[in-house]
């Protein structure tokens, strides 16, 4: 009679150690797959513009989430130096853990001009179950331990507040550099971009005069323009011309085409189109009143374009428009370039090339150059001079022309009315009226 008893008893037992085990293995903290890396995740962000990547000759510049290309999630930016491309890794911080790296596909631009250093774009997926937030180049598969990296933020993520609306025109100035201080020229191309509907004006600034300096920094306070400081002259010697062989340097330019390029993608997913011209250039409809009603219809006629080229066309700034009806004497004190007093149009020499610039659709384009895309979707069109052409009131190109042979084009004066009294309060309000 016991026997049964005390099996039954030795039964119940071995059931109540299992249950109680089971619970308590329940409370225990679960497993954690996720990488374990000493560093915090992310322990230094990059808040330059420029970025030494460690143990390599290159720079980064910024990193944004890109899934056009097949196979790809994420597109960096930086300028590398041709001589001593090398095997990377991208490494990422996944909200609060960090992942292990993926493989990186390196891509030269091709202008490079024969330039040291060139534009280069990084490509590389992102881990799976990986939520990325940071992104670094590693020269290794794994990170060394005890090392600190430096991340960039991923821009362009989508999320889940909804679509964030967009501005329809942003114009992308590439460089400013040097002691340049043409302050009325500016003022009077910002105020006209803002009558022909662009929303935004981004600039690249490695240094400029005093007085446009302060220009610039009255019209960033107000949101027009964003400034974006560029001190490439801190990490290299950039160079003040386009070709190697005749100005010497380590990049082209100060590094425009970089530049050009990390603009387009700033502005991928806030700005229908994107106006990629110099600071002295205005792209110009000549049968619209705005940049708008101008696109909407190029668009509708050539619904699969992304790409519009707009001929450039300069106007001498040693010839003045006679009358002297713009020549006002308010303005005589402020430094640089009054374009309404300069009328007369050069005709390009149709026998040599003829650079454009260009209005283009941002998620269309990959890679950029100065005049033309090297990477683009979709198809690209050169719009009718009669349509928009570009006015540019800088020094003669054709020397050799005379006044005679010049067309005269006012089309600038059709805004005058408005354009003079804005230029006049931003002019005034910064002390130089």
């Amino acid at each position: 009679m016991l026997k049964p008893i005390r099996i039954k008893f030795l039964c119940l037992l071995f059931i109540t150690i299992c249950v109680v085990a089971v619970f308590v293995s329940n409370r225990s903290p679960s497993f954690n797959p996720r990488p374990v890396v000493a560093e915090v995740c992310p322990r230094s962000v990059s808040k330059q513009s420029i970025t030494p990547l460690k143990n390599t000759k290159h720079l980064l510049v910024s990193a944004f989430m890109d899934q056009r290309v097949q196979g790809f999630d994420i597109r960096l930016i930086g300028m590398f130096r041709r001589d001593s491309i090398q095997e990377l890794h991208c490494f990422f911080c996944c909200a609060n853990y960090t992942s292990e790296t993926t493989p990186t596909k390196v891509l030269q631009h091709s202008d490079n001009f024969g330039f040291p250093f060139v534009t280069t774009d990084i490509m590389c997926r992102i881990p799976k179950k990986c939520n990325a937030t940071h992104v670094t180049l590693l020269t290794q598969m794994r990170p060394m331990n005890g090392s600190e990296n430096v991340w960039l933020p991923i821009r362009n993520k989508k999320t889940n507040g909804g679509a964030e609306e967009r501005m329809d025109f942003t114009v992308c100035i590439s460089n400013l550099f040097g002691d340049y201080n043409n302050v009325l020229q500016f003022a009077q191309t910002l105020e006209m971009y803002r009558l022909l509907g662009v929303n935004r004006v981004v600039i690249y600034n490695t240094s400029c005069g005093p007085d446009l300096d302060r220009l610039l920094r009255s019209y960033s306070q107000e949101g027009f323009v964003e400034i974006v400081s560029w001190p490439i002259d801190k990490y290299m010697n950039p160079s003040r011309g386009w070709r190697f062989s005749e100005y010497g340097g380590d990049i082209h330019y100060f590094g425009q085409l970089t530049t050009l390029n990390e603009c387009i993608y700033r502005s991928m997913e806030r700005s229908r189109y994107v106006l990629l011209n110099d600071i002295d250039e205005i792209i110009m409809p000549y049968q619209h009143d705005n940049l708008k009603s101008l696109m909407d219809e190029l668009q509708k006629q050539h619904p699969k374009v992304g790409v519009f080229l707009i001929e450039n066309h300069i106007f001498p700034k040693h010839h003045f428009e006679p009358s002297g009806r713009f020549h006002l004497p308010k303005w005589s004190g402020v430094p640089g370039i009054n374009i309404l007093e300069h009328v007369y149009r050069e005709d390009p020499d149709r026998k040599i090339y003829h650079p454009y610039k260009m209005i283009v659709q941002p998620r269309m384009v990959e890679q950029t150059s100065v005049h033309e895309v090297l990477q683009f979707f979709g198809q690209q069109y050169k719009v009718p001079l009669d349509v928009c052409r570009i006015v540019h009131v800088r020094v003669a190109l054709r020397k050799l022309l005379k006044l005679e042979e010049l067309n005269v084009d006012k089309r600038l004066w059709d805004f005058q009315e408005k354009l003079i009294p804005h230029v006049d309060k931003v002019l005034e309000n910064l002390g130089f009226l």
